[in-house]
């Protein structure tokens, strides 16, 4: 079975997370700076972890309604398709991974400025690890 990435685009960075091969555990992945050569990054990303499948966070409000998240979410998510045409994605709701994340992190000992550079992957962890959990 190949291994199931998630990946959190923000303006500035992309979370990244990846499965393990047997699907039940989320592990983070270095955030990719969305700047210069970041999109063949992750195509080599994709191609070291045999990765086939790839969740996309949509980010919308808590009341369900798309932002200008949601609409640089969509532009990512067609841009990064060009690039990988063999890869199945699926878009999946973000709403509170963040959060989630922060607080998980929060509890390990981490202060919100230790946070910044890893929360990006944290997210994208908490979103991976919420569908891996799901699966029968």
């Amino acid at each position: 079975m190949s291994r199931l990435m998630a990946l959190d685009p923000g303006t500035r960075r992309i979370g990244v997370a990846v499965s393990n091969s047997g699907r039940t555990m989320a592990f983070p992945r270095e955030c990719l700076v969305r700047e210069g050569e970041w999109l063949a990054a992750l195509e080599l990303l994709v191609r070291e972890e045999e990765v086939h499948e790839i969740l996309v966070g949509r980010p919308v409000a808590l009341s369900g309604r798309e932002t200008t998240s949601t609409a640089m979410a969509a532009e990512f998510l067609e841009e990064i398709r060009i690039a990988l045409p063999d890869v199945t994605f699926i878009v999946v709701d973000e709403r509170l991974t963040t959060a989630s994340a922060s607080k998980q992190m929060a509890s390990a000992g981490k202060s919100q400025k230790n946070q910044r550079k890893d929360i990006d992957s944290a997210s994208a962890v908490v979103l991976l690890q919420g569908v891996l959990d799901a699966q029968p």
